[in-house]
């Protein structure tokens, strides 16, 4: 298959698919073909795996489109967690009993979200990532707001003003990174070239990439759910429907953050380890303080699982500070293992809200003798984020404690540990209250139907394969930590 084609998949066939619902509107034949366009993902990620392992980095279209390991990896991940996000759509858009207007809308856009996600991943070209994530933002922010609930459409606007500040942050970062290619005499065309850029890194003005990697970070760490711009992470995924928190949980800010990883790439390569070190792990040590304070006080378990997302991207941001190769295979398990699991978590929290009428934790309980299958997913995607075995989060947070003891920073590692304990604690001290003991009322036993749960089941599936052994894909887990540590 030509190299231009498996490149130009991913994007084309989501944009392919939203063009479908315009057209004909959301039925049940459409409804389920969207999968189409997380099928598409994963097969071109899986061929493009195949074209990198054996010949290195595809490109096309002059290089603008790139595909290396780290591409390749972060790609499946948006195919696995948008076949979940799409899988659960239908039946949980017919719990709300969502009108046909809105859900030909919703289709639209989740799928341009799922294209806009794949250029992001796909693009070589810094400028282009940027506009890329932009685009998340815009499209993300009317299915924040589907509902059109005063909360939805306040979380909306409160998302679209802390991530454009972040985005700010993230341009003026991106253009200081053309600044310094331009004054280090790297052409026009290829001045924000990410392979170019680390091919001259050690031309690059120190200074002047010094700022704009900080920019950088905290611009697109904002669209990470990173401190200092987090504010907008926990409105946005408690308002918006359950199958786009899965997405934007499970998958956007894993995509963010390999923007973030990229430019962090580029800095060690011009300025040495320190710097990018430095603002990494203070970075994801107030986020992962934040968000295990939070999670102490919290008692709606969809913003329960918002902070928890914090929690996570704190950890992932803890092993790219860290940097070594091992660190960062260990953050790329974390991205997908955080993926399936918290996919499968909002998924259910989703048709819990439909079952209990409410988010709150206080008024939920008894859900595994009232509704066994919907408990049963749903604590099992709970234990997945509290990194028990056999689930892949437990051995990847095994090897980011490992490779930040190896790399002499075991303070550091204690107190995210003790940090890491506080969340865990606050997590299985709600979920059991939920899960477990007998309901506050007679309520008569549901019955979830096959096409509720076991999109979830098998993303957990997924996570515990992962957590078992990641032999078939051990290979592409080497070469994009290659990519990203030392």
């Amino acid at each position: 298959m030509p190299d231009a084609l498996l490149l130009s998949g991913p994007v084309a066939a989501p944009l392919v698919t939203a063009a479908l619902y315009p057209a004909v509107g959301w039925r049940p034949a459409t409804a389920w073909a969207g999968l189409f366009s997380p099928a598409v993902i994963l097969a071109c990620a899986g061929a493009l795996a195949t074209e990198v392992l054996r010949h290195g980095p595809v490109t096309a279209y002059a290089a603008l489109l790139r595909a290396d390991a780290l591409t390749v990896w972060i790609l499946l991940g948006i195919g696995a967690v948008g076949a979940l996000a799409c899988a659960a759509g239908p039946a949980y858009l017919a719990a709300e009993r969502t009108d046909p207007v809105d859900a030909r809308r919703y289709g639209l856009l989740v799928h341009l979200f799922l294209a806009a996600m794949a250029l992001a991943t796909l693009t070589a070209n810094l400028g282009v990532l940027w506009v890329a994530i932009e685009a998340t933002t815009i499209v993300t922010a009317f299915l924040v707001g589907h509902r059109r609930t005063r909360a939805g459409v306040e979380a909306a606007w409160k998302y679209v003003v802390i991530c454009s500040v972040g985005i700010a942050l993230a341009f003026l970062g991106t253009v200081l990174v053309y600044f310094a290619a331009r004054h280090a005499g790297i052409p026009e065309s290829r001045a924000l070239d990410w392979p170019t850029l680390i091919a001259h890194a050690d031309r690059l003005d120190q200074p002047t990439l010094r700022l704009g990697t900080a920019l950088a970070v905290l611009g697109f760490g904002a669209k990470a759910g990173l401190v200092p711009l987090h504010a907008w992470l926990p409105d946005a995924h408690s308002q918006a429907p359950a199958p786009v928190s899965a997405l934007m949980s499970g998958v956007l800010l894993a995509v963010a953050f390999t923007a973030v990883l990229r430019h962090k790439v580029l800095a060690d390569a011009a300025l040495g380890t320190g710097f990018a070190r430095t603002l990494l792990i203070a970075v994801a040590l107030a986020t992962l303080a934040l968000a295990a304070v939070l999670l102490l006080a919290q008692r709606d378990y969809k913003r329960m699982l918002a902070y928890s997302s914090m929690e996570h991207m704190s950890l992932i941001a803890l092993a790219a500070g860290v940097g070594t190769r091992l660190a960062t295979a260990a953050l790329l398990l974390h991205m997908a293992g955080h993926g399936l699991a918290k996919g499968a978590a909002f998924c259910s929290s989703g048709h819990l809200a439909h079952l209990a009428h409410t988010t709150r934790v206080g008024r939920v309980r008894g859900l595994l003798g009232r509704a066994r299958a919907l408990g049963a997913v749903l604590g099992l995607a709970l234990l997945a984020l509290l990194a028990l075995p056999p689930f892949s989060l437990f051995a990847s947070e095994l090897g980011i404690a490992r490779a930040g003891f190896d790399a002499g920073l075991g303070w550091t590692v204690a107190l995210a540990l003790v940090l890491v304990l506080v969340a865990f604690a606050a997590i299985a001290v709600r979920g059991a209250r939920m899960l477990l003991g007998p309901p506050p009322g007679p309520a008569a036993p549901v019955t979830v139907g096959a096409s509720v749960w076991l999109p979830m089941a098998a993303a957990l599936a997924a996570c515990a394969a992962l957590g078992v052994t990641v032999a078939p894909l051990r290979e592409l887990l080497d070469a994009a930590a290659a990519i990203g540590g030392r």
